[in-house]
């Protein structure tokens, strides 16, 4: 199983990734230096909102995709059931 996520950052802005081990990740971005840099400097953060797919590849294309919209329709996805 894989996941594409978006956390909320302490300073208010979203990051976008993904991962095949969600709950491991969530703990670097908080705790770890092996977090990404980008939330290394704005901790702590809180998951949000996640989709789970069947392949890497897909979880990628799903992170891509949500890379490039807008901060209003990623937090739309947060008011949706997971």
């Amino acid at each position: 199983m894989y996941f594409t996520y978006i956390l909320s950052c302490a300073d208010g802005s979203l990051y976008v990734g993904s991962t095949n081990n969600l709950e491991k990740r969530i703990k670097q971005h908080n705790e770890s230096k092996r977090g990404a840099h980008y939330t290394k400097i704005r901790r702590p953060v809180e998951l949000r909102y996640h989709e789970s797919f069947a392949t890497f590849r897909e979880a990628r294309h799903r992170e891509a995709e949500l890379k490039n919209w807008r901060r209003e329709k990623k937090l739309s996805l947060f008011a949706q059931p997971v």
